[in-house]
């Protein structure tokens, strides 16, 4: 398996009478590929061939209804959290989908939140303010910088976040010269390659832990 070809799809139940919370949707993209990297199951050697060349893109679609019940009905494995159902599936070929996915739609994942988040509690995925992100580009830039902070993470580390049920939290940081001084810190940055919304190399997301501060070398 070519690893560069391969993508990780994860679908967002939003049905028309509850979509669930934009934060909650982007907590529950973030766990669901966490639970994934620590605990592979049988899509092991998909797992190891699209992480290989450190290229680990993510595509978000949304389902609803029948929708739904067939991507269920797919390996794969579902999140639940508050308001939020996320669905990852193992990586699979970028140009060969399974039908069931293909035919899912990327665009209308425009979520809100109903009232602001509560206090976040480490580990916090900050999220640039002065990039605008449909809620589904977010999910993906927001399941990467998951991926980069368990990477960073040893295992002790990797073991007490497994403790805490892998969670995780999503905000927007407070300011721009507060998401900058985190990018210079060495915490795990997420840069995105550019395929849609945003500008190629912008830093979409930091990922801040007690354990992860200087842990990646600046570049």
């Amino acid at each position: 398996m070519n690893a560069e070809l391969y993508v990780l799809p994860l679908v967002v139940r939003i049905e028309r009478a509850a979509p669930p919370e934009r934060t909650d949707a982007l907590e529950a993209a973030a766990m669901a590929v966490l639970s994934l990297l620590d605990d592979p199951g049988e899509w092991a050697a998909e797992l190891h061939a699209w992480q290989s060349t450190g290229k680990i893109r993510k595509v978000v679609r949304r389902a609803r209804g029948a929708e739904w019940r067939r991507a269920l009905a797919l390996p794969g494995r579902t999140i639940e959290h508050r308001t939020a159902e996320v669905r990852v599936h193992p990586p699979v070929p970028l140009d060969d989908w399974p039908r069931d996915l293909a035919r899912l739609q990327v665009s209308g994942t425009e979520l809100t939140d109903a009232e602001p988040p509560a206090d976040p509690v480490r580990p916090v995925l900050w999220g640039n303010p002065k990039l605008e992100m449909s809620a589904g580009k977010a999910m993906a830039q927001a399941g990467h910088a998951a991926q980069l902070a368990w990477w960073a993470s040893d295992e002790g580390e990797r073991a007490a976040w497994r403790a805490a049920g892998l969670a995780v939290s999503v905000r927007t940081a407070a300011g721009q010269d507060d998401f900058d001084a985190m990018v210079a810190s060495g915490l795990p940055v997420v840069r995105d390659a550019g395929f849609t919304e945003i500008e190629p190399g912008s830093c979409t997301f930091v990922a801040d832990a007690p354990w992860l501060l200087g842990r990646v070398t600046r570049r």
